[in-house]
C-alpha cells in the first residue's frame, strides 16, 4: 500500500472514529445498552466503507462534512449487521477483530438490541443532517434503505446461511456477496458521489465499480481465510471452511480464486474510467482492497 493512500485512510478513520463514538457517548440510553453499541464499534475496524464514501464524494466535490452523516450511519449499519452475524442463531462466531464478539461480553439480548439501535439511530442521524436538504435526505435514506435491506444486504446474509447447507456455483456465490457485501459498498459510491454532484451516468458507472469492488473484498476475504495470518485477521484461519461455507477457493482452488480477483479487478477499473472520476484515490483503494492482508 502507498505511503499516501495508507495517510488518506488513516487520516480519515480517526475522524470518523472520533464522530461515531461522539453520537453514541452524548444519547441519553441504558447504560449497558450504550456499552454494548460502543463496544462494537470501537473494537477497531478499518473504516473502510466510510472512508470510499468520503473518496467517491471527493471526486467531485471538495467540503467533506456535507458526506459525514452519510459516513457514520453507513459504518452504524455495518457495525449493527456484524453484531448479528456472530450470533448463535447465524454464524455463531466467538471473536471479531481478535476481542470476544459483542454477545460474549454482554449477553444475546443485549447484543440484539444494540444492533437494532445503531440501525435505527443510523437513519436519525441523516434526516437531522442541518448541511443536507430535504431532497438529498431522501435520497440518502432511500439509498441506505434499499441497500442495508430485504433487496440488499439482509437478502445477502439470508443466502450465505441458506447457502452453507449445500454446494453453490460460482454465479450464485457473486450473487450472495454482491448483497451482502456489495451493497453498502454500492451505497458508499453512490451517496458520496450523488452528494458531491455526480450526473446520472456516473453515477450509475460508480456503482457498476462498486458490484465489483464489493467481489475483490470478498474474494480477498477467502484467500485470506486460507493464506491469512489468524493474529492479523482477528479470528481462526480456516473459520470459513469450519462452518462448511463456499468460497471462492473451495470452488475455483486457490489460483483460480486470485485469477478470478484480478478479473473482477480489471472490470473495476474500466467502470472507474467511464465514470471519469476525478481521484486517483478510488483506484488506490481498489488496489489496497485487493491486496490487504486482514
Amino acid at each position: 500500500m502507498s505511503e499516501k493512500i495508507n495517510d488518506y485512510i488513516n487520516r480519515y478513520r480517526k475522524i470518523v472514529d472520533k464522530k461515531l463514538v461522539h453520537h453514541i457517548e452524548n444519547l441519553s440510553i441504558p447504560e449497558q445498552l450504550k456499552q454494548s453499541m460502543l463496544y462494537s464499534v470501537e473494537a477497531g475496524g478499518k473504516r473502510l466503507r466510510p472512508i470510499l464514501l468520503i473518496a467517491s464524494f471527493e471526486s467531485f466535490a471538495d467540503d467533506f462534512n456535507y458526506a459525514i452523516s452519510s459516513c457514520i450511519a453507513l459504518e452504524m449499519i455495518h457495525t449493527y449487521s456484524l453484531i448479528h452475524d456472530d450470533l448463535p442463531a447465524m454464524d455463531d462466531d466467538d471473536y471479531r477483530r481478535g476481542k470476544p464478539t459483542n454477545h460474549k461480553v454482554f449477553d444475546e439480548a443485549t447484543a440484539i438490541l444494540a444492533g437494532d439501535a445503531l440501525l435505527t439511530y443510523s437513519f436519525e442521524l441523516i434526516a437531522g443532517d442541518s448541511l443536507l436538504n430535504d431532497n438529498q435526505k431522501v435520497e440518502i435514506i432511500k439509498m441506505l434503505s434499499a441497500t442495508s435491506g430485504p433487496k440488499g444486504m439482509v437478502a445477502g446474509q439470508f443466502l450465505d446461511m441458506e447457502a452453507e447447507t449445500r454446494q453453490v456455483t460460482v454465479e450464485e456465490l457473486e450473487n450472495i456477496h454482491a448483497l451482502k457485501t456489495g451493497k453498502l459498498l454500492e451505497f458508499a459510491m453512490y451517496a458520496g458521489a450523488f452528494l458531491g454532484g455526480a450526473s446520472q451516468t456516473q453515477l450509475q458507472h460508480l456503482k457498476h465499480f462498486a458490484y465489483y469492488l464489493g467481489l475483490i473484498f470478498q474474494v480477498q476475504d477467502d484467500i485470506l481465510d486460507v493464506t491469512g495470518d489468524q493474529e492479523k485477521l482477528g479470528k481462526p484461519v480456516g473459520s470459513d471452511e469450519g462452518n462448511d461455507k463456499s468460497t471462492y477457493p473451495k470452488l475455483l482452488g486457490l489460483d483460480g480464486a486470485m485469477d478470478k480477483k484480478n478479473e473482477y479487478v480489471e472490470k473495476a477499473y474500466q467502470e472507474l474510467e467511464k465514470a471519469e472520476a476525478k481521484s486517483s484515490v478510488l483506484k488506490e483503494l481498489t488496489d489496497y482492497f485487493s491486496n490487504r492482508d486482514h
